[in-house]
């Protein structure tokens, strides 16, 4: 299969991988049968390094796998996944002194090595970093590997951050890592999200860590921890290539936008609603951003069972509402936090949700087409 960018679509699925490649105007399926067929694909990346695709499955009673296809390659090979080592915790940080505190409640299980439950994330470094990956997952490690994904190792500074103590599940029943944003001009600085744990960041390739929330706003937690960077539930962070220092979350509470690489946050309010989980950033223009609201936490639905995108290009100044093209009410596609992506000239956009419908929305999403809508619950979406 020839990769050409923009061109080629990935669509991870509740059962299986579909690939989309656009010949001239017209986007088409490249097979009826999926790879993986009837598996779970929870995540995919496209390493434009070197063209090698990866996929990763969770299989539940089987465990998560990875799989990988080189470049031109018709067949995927296994890859081992992500694993803790023993004497890791799920739930407590190696620390020997919270570890000490914690004794009391240490049952013999405690020592045993967590098992991975879901590979959530994964991006390529730099071309300044050749064969190096890194992977999140749940429960909240992040994971390296220098080979291509041949072998992992977890990044322990962060695993021991004490912070990590006080990390909870958002929606799942521990925190996770969705969101790593590896700067395209310096590999070494790295930024991740957590649900739920706030923005952490690097900027010696994953030797030391500082959270990097402060001013984003917790409305779930006490009034003494609403502003605590370590809860903030953060749905998605994404990251502009053309200007590292400025990315957009979507947060449990709310739109939040960085311009000094996390040093401080501000908060936006969007109509018909700033409640979501995806978000995508124009890659030459930080002021650009899509969002795929929703109802509000207890009710997750569009807003008014009509399915908008809502796009802004002042900063988050005002917004616009994008629907041509999209369903009628009602409407009750939810869109994940990785099922929004757009391409590398920014143009277009493709948009998979939890009902199997997928879109491509061309000239940065005023036009919606419909690809399919009878697809399976759709985890993540991926140019190539």
């Amino acid at each position: 299969m020839e990769h050409v960018t923009g061109a080629t679509l990935l669509v991870a699925t509740r059962k299986g991988l579909f690939t989309w490649q656009r010949n001239n105007d017209t986007w088409r399926l490249t097979s009826s049968t999926p790879d993986f067929p009837g598996e779970p694909v929870s995540m995919v990346l496209h390493d434009a390094r070197d063209g090698t695709d990866y996929a990763a499955l969770n299989l539940g009673h089987f465990g998560v796998k990875l799989w990988c296809r080189p470049r031109d390659a018709n067949e995927w090979t296994e890859l081992p996944p992500p694993a803790f080592a023993p004497q890791a915790s799920p739930d407590a940080p190696t620390d020997t002194a919270l570890a000490a505190s914690a004794s009391a409640t240490t049952t013999a299980t405690d020592t045993q090595a967590p098992s991975v439950d879901l590979l959530w994330s994964l991006e390529a470094a730099g071309p300044d970093a050749p064969g190096v990956l890194w992977a999140g997952t749940i429960p909240g490690g992040l994971f390296r590997s220098d080979d291509h994904g041949r072998h992992w190792q977890l990044v322990q500074s962060l695993w021991d951050r004490p912070e990590r103590a006080e990390w909870m599940g958002g929606g799942y029943d521990h925190a996770g890592i969705h969101s790593i944003c590896i700067d395209p001009h310096d590999s070494r600085q790295v930024m991740v999200a957590v649900s739920t744990g706030g923005v952490w960041r690097t900027r010696d390739g994953g030797d030391t860590w500082a959270l990097a929330a402060t001013g984003m706003e917790a409305d779930y937690m006490p009034p003494e921890r609403r502003l605590d960077p370590n809860a903030q539930d953060v749905h998605r962070l994404v990251q502009c290539r053309d200007a590292p220092n400025a990315l957009w979350a979507q947060h449990h509470n709310g739109i939040f936008r960085t311009l000094d690489y996390g040093t401080s946050w501000r908060r936006i309010q969007a109509a018909p609603s700033s409640f979501g989980f995806a978000v995508a950033v124009d890659p030459h223009d930080p002021d650009v951003a899509w969002f795929a609201p929703a109802q509000r936490d207890a009710c997750r639905i569009p807003v008014d069972a009509r399915l908008v995108v809502t796009r802004t290009r002042d900063g988050g100044e005002s917004f616009t509402t994008l629907s041509q093209g999209l369903p009628d009410v009602p409407s009750y596609d939810l869109i994940y936090r990785h099922g929004l992506d757009i391409d590398a000239t920014g143009s277009t956009l493709a948009m998979g949700s939890t009902t199997g419908a997928l879109w491509i929305g061309e000239n940065a999403g005023e036009q919606w087409q419909s690809l399919s809508t009878h697809l399976p619950p759709i985890y993540a979406v991926r140019f190539v």
